[in-house]
């Protein structure tokens, strides 16, 4: 199908989404390919808002079919946070991580409920359309770090039926049952449908 740009500078983002559509698209570039890159401030107030106006801008800047994501965790004891804030939570993934273990030390496993949520833009310059796509995981927070494999929050979001951490289980595994994986999974259906 082309070129698509998926929008973001994460290198292990980029590479979960390449890894999941490799058969949908000929070429995959993410900013961080370019030297001139688009900025975007994700100031909208919902994590779908976020993603279409990454995936326009983006898609308009370099003139690409584009895919932007906007997720996050919400955590039920701290009242939906970091939720649309996850990424700016700290300077670094493990500012966050430390952040969010600080916030929720002392409190049990039965109050550590959490869900990752995940939004999907594709939006397509030419014509100027765009598809909204979702997922969502659910699970709790763990009380240490687990694991080398991920990134974000995974090493502390704990998989209730298998008491494994998202960085302790490989990638094609995390594709299948992650919030992005989901939305994923219907964005590769949504184009299989438009390929018939």
């Amino acid at each position: 199908m082309g070129s698509i740009i998926v929008a973001t500078a994460n290198t292990g983002k980029f590479e979960e989404i390449k890894r999941f559509l490799e058969v949908e698209f000929d070429r995959f570039f993410y900013l961080a390919d370019f030297d001139r890159r688009v900025e975007v401030v994700e100031d909208m107030p919902t994590y779908l808002e976020n993603a279409l106006k990454k995936a326009r801008k983006t898609g308009n800047f370099y003139g690409m079919n584009a895919l932007a994501d906007d997720s996050g965790l919400a955590v039920e004891a701290l009242q939906g946070r970091p939720g649309i804030h996850s990424a700016r939570y700290g300077k670094d993934d493990e500012e966050r991580v430390e952040r969010l273990l600080r916030e929720l030390e002392g409190i049990p496993r039965q109050g550590r409920k959490a869900a990752f949520k995940a939004f999907l833009a594709y939006y397509e310059p030419v014509g100027g359309l765009a598809f909204i796509f979702y997922g969502t995981l659910r699970g709790y927070i763990g009380t240490e770090k687990r694991g080398e494999n991920g990134f974000g929050f995974d090493p502390v979001f704990m998989l209730p039926e298998s008491g494994k951490s998202l960085a302790e289980i490989g990638v094609d595994e995390k594709n299948r049952i992650s919030h992005r994986g989901s939305a994923l999974r219907a964005f590769k259906r949504f184009l299989e449908a438009r390929k018939s």
